[in-house]
């Protein structure tokens, strides 16, 4: 157990687990440190494993201002840890939020990322959805601040995203709605305003992605539709990435599909270790289906 502080002012607590290549896992925002501790009994017999709750999210400082939540402060938060731990490089982890603020380390500090994992990543990036996600969000922390965390709790899990887990696992789901009806109601609140509102849409940073060279695995449940489209734009915008499409599954895809996730996971990573993680070749073709017409051209030149 430890805590990074960062240049503003804010405690981030976080753990370690075993030995070996460094792995931070960035959480969602319904969960916390704890969501990944699947991951992190698998991942912890060969790596060395980071997690750490956000700020917002006690024992790390929930910060009372608002303008202290940003998606910029997010994956800076990320580089705090990894700085208070020594750690140069590392696999970088995330779901859903934590997916934005790893990827966003990736477009920001590229040198600190030996991977990116963005799962789950997506909901209200397209422009088209974004001001019914921004209101969302306002609604979302309006009703934090009124109605306490366990009323939000009860609400905000069975969201269409969440009822996969709930039908597929019970009791896996009954766990994740309690532990998110122990976070703060404050720290929620203005991360949805700070972080969640605010954040850049995904749509809008393809230029930056389209120069993203870090090993990316995009993960994505086939029932978390929200997040389906801009994760295939991720994966055809990103030249060093690579999509897997998990079934049966919605958000909440660490938990709800554990055993599938790791497996993937696992492949990912010692790929990207090994040196030889592929890029895209689509230009090589154009717009042609076999690339037939492309080396004719070529062979008239």
């Amino acid at each position: 157990m430890a805590t990074a502080r960062t240049d503003d002012g804010v405690d981030l607590y976080y753990e370690e687990t075993g030995q070996g290549v460094p792995i931070v896992f960035v959480h969602e925002f319904a969960g916390d440190m704890g969501s990944w501790e699947y991951q992190v009994r698998h991942f912890g017999k060969r790596y060395r494993c980071i997690t750490f709750n956000a700020r917002g999210y006690p024992p790390s400082s929930v910060p009372t201002d608002v303008a202290a939540y940003s998606q910029t402060r997010a994956y800076k938060d990320i580089v705090a840890v990894m700085d208070s731990a020594g750690i140069e490089r590392a696999h970088i982890v995330g779901l859903s939020m934590g997916g934005f603020a790893a990827l966003h380390l990736g477009l920001h500090h590229p040198e600190r990322a030996r991977s990116l994992c963005v799962a789950g990543a997506g909901y209200g990036a397209e422009p088209e959805h974004q001001p019914l996600f921004r209101h969302e969000s306002e609604i979302a922390a309006a009703f934090l601040l009124q109605q306490g965390m366990e009323a939000f709790a009860e609400k905000y899990a069975l969201g269409p995203t969440r009822l996969p887990f709930k039908n597929s696992d019970p009791r896996g789901f009954e766990e994740f709605k309690r532990n998110l009806a122990r976070h703060s109601a404050l720290g929620s609140a203005n991360t949805q305003l700070g972080v969640q509102r605010d954040r850049p849409s995904l749509y809008s940073l393809t230029d930056a992605l389209k120069n993203l060279n870090v090993p990316t695995l995009v993960m994505v449940g086939d029932e978390d539709r929200p997040c389906l489209a801009p994760g295939l734009m991720l994966n055809a915008t990103i030249p060093t990435a690579a999509l897997s499409v998990i079934p049966n599954c919605g958000h909440t895809i660490n938990l709800e599909a554990a055993e599938e996730f790791d497996r993937v996971l696992n492949d990912f990573l010692a790929h990207a270790d090994s040196g030889r993680w592929p890029r895209h070749e689509w230009d090589a073709g154009g717009d042609s289906i076999t690339g037939m017409s492309s080396q004719a051209s070529g062979a008239r030149q």
